[in-house]
């Protein structure tokens, strides 16, 4: 009797021939979807700060990675947002197809969101990570701002050439190097507390470039409680070398005793500007008739003469008062030595009743002097640019008025064009610290998450 193969039989016989046969012209079965891994995926960054209407806002990378496929054919998407009017899902843009690809976020509305970041992979397998967005609200200039984030109290800038700056912060003693072009984080950071012995804040509200050498200097008043903190008396020098992304910084030498020598100076000369005031125990810094320094600059052609710029007091300290500024002659020796400080004859320069917040020259010996409040406000009193030659009874030109209503007070100058050459710009940045960025009542400085404070670099045309 002939006995008939089961059905199983036969069908294992067909599927043993295919195999064959596909082996014979050199292909092979396709794999079975569980012969791929689960996707993994990994953001650069789980916290990120954008704006609404912002130019260039800062991204994060994405890695994706799946064993057994090609990395090509995994997608990424964001696949939820907690708060669609702060931006959905669809506003999240993924470009690439590489193993790490940038993603964008469009924001719509101040506030927060989470956006849950999906990668799918070939068997349909998926994995998730969540990425904590913050947008802050649109602002003026948009088109020619950006945003330095890791800090939010942005108080002096130098230029290191190729669109870079070395950004100082007065709440902490940490320098920053940001590319200016573009939003984000730091490229590099210098702690400088440990060479200098110092533990509390230094206040840093100056800086200043001679050759390789960049002065800075704290505010050397009080803090905002009144309180003597000696720290806050500190000029320090930081070395060169290298310029752009690749800049790197040497502490080099400090000096402790500036604010006593204008103290001292002062008194010698009748206490015409009321430093040993201003200075005494339970007085705040930012008062018109207070202590603070926030301006620091060289004397034109001169690597030896500083001026030293006085947020407060006005002079005299009254409504309409002209803004002060104190020159050192020997500023080299002293920070560089220990040298006493010697002073040159005081500068009081009228700035439409506003205080120094930041004074920049060129190689030209051409002057940018922010002008603003002596107030501890955010930035609701006026602001004003100033030109200057540096010569003492010359009187500064107003260049521009500067915009309020935006977050942050106008701090620092990185540096400064040919102002004799119409259209040229220059690019001030704003302390934000004090400012709710995000419309939760939070002051930035008090912001849980490093990604999440920033400060703002926006162009300015100051030229013609």
């Amino acid at each position: 009797m002939t006995h008939q193969p089961s059905l199983q039989h036969r069908r294992t016989a067909a599927a043993a021939a295919g195999i064959l046969a596909l082996a014979a012209l050199g292909l092979t079965a396709p794999a079975h979807a569980a012969s791929y891994g689960t996707p993994t995926i990994a953001l650069s960054a789980t916290y990120l700060s954008g704006a609404v209407g912002a130019t260039g806002d800062p991204v994060v990378n994405v890695t994706v990675a799946q064993s057994g496929a090609d990395v090509t054919a995994l997608t990424i998407a964001a696949s939820a947002s907690s708060k669609t009017s702060v931006a959905a899902a669809s506003d999240v843009t993924v470009t690439g197809t590489g193993a790490t690809r940038p993603l964008a976020v469009t924001a719509h509305a101040r506030g927060y969101t989470d956006l849950t970041i999906k990668v799918t992979g070939l068997g349909g397998k998926t994995a998730t990570k969540t990425l904590h967005y913050a947008a802050s609200a649109a602002v003026q200039n948009a088109a020619d701002t950006r945003y330095l984030t890791g800090s939010s109290d942005a108080s002096a800038a130098v230029d290191v050439g190729g669109g870079y700056a070395v950004v100082a912060d007065d709440e902490s003693n940490v320098l920053r190097l940001y590319n200016l072009a573009v939003s984000g984080a730091p490229v590099k950071t210098w702690d400088v507390a440990s060479k200098l012995g110092v533990s509390k804040e230094i206040d840093i509200e100056g800086a200043a470039r001679v050759g390789n050498t960049i002065y800075w200097t704290g505010s050397l008043g009080n803090n905002k409680d009144g309180e003597y903190k000696a720290d806050r008396n500190t000029v320090f020098t930081t070395t060169v070398s290298g310029s752009g992304a690749s800049t790197a910084l040497t502490v080099g030498t400090s000096y402790k005793k500036l604010r006593d020598d204008l103290v001292a100076w002062d008194g010698t000369n009748g206490d015409r500007y009321g430093f040993a005031a201003g200075t005494e125990d339970g007085e705040v810094p930012k008062q018109i008739d207070g202590f603070n320094v926030e301006g620091l600059e060289f004397a034109p052609g001169s690597t030896t003469t500083a001026y030293i710029g006085f947020r407060a007091p006005l002079v005299p300290p009254k409504s309409g008062g002209k803004g002060l500024i104190v020159p050192v002659t020997n500023f080299d020796k002293v920070v560089g030595s220990g040298a006493k400080a010697v002073f040159g004859t005081p500068i009081e320069l009228d700035l439409g009743g506003l205080a120094i917040r930041d004074i920049r020259k060129n190689a030209s010996n051409q002057y940018l002097i922010v002008a603003g409040s002596w107030e501890a406000d955010d930035n609701s009193d006026p602001y004003a640019l100033y030109s200057w030659d540096g010569v003492a009874g010359h009187a500064p030109v107003k260049r521009t008025d500067l915009p309020t209503t935006d977050p942050g007070g106008w701090e620092a100058v990185v540096s400064v064009p040919d102002l004799t050459v119409a259209g040229t710009r220059a690019q001030l940045i704003t302390d934000a610290g004090a400012a709710d960025l995000y419309g939760d009542g939070t002051e930035a400085k008090d912001l849980d998450n490093a990604e999440f404070k920033k400060s703002r670099a926006t162009w300015f045309t100051v030229g013609g």
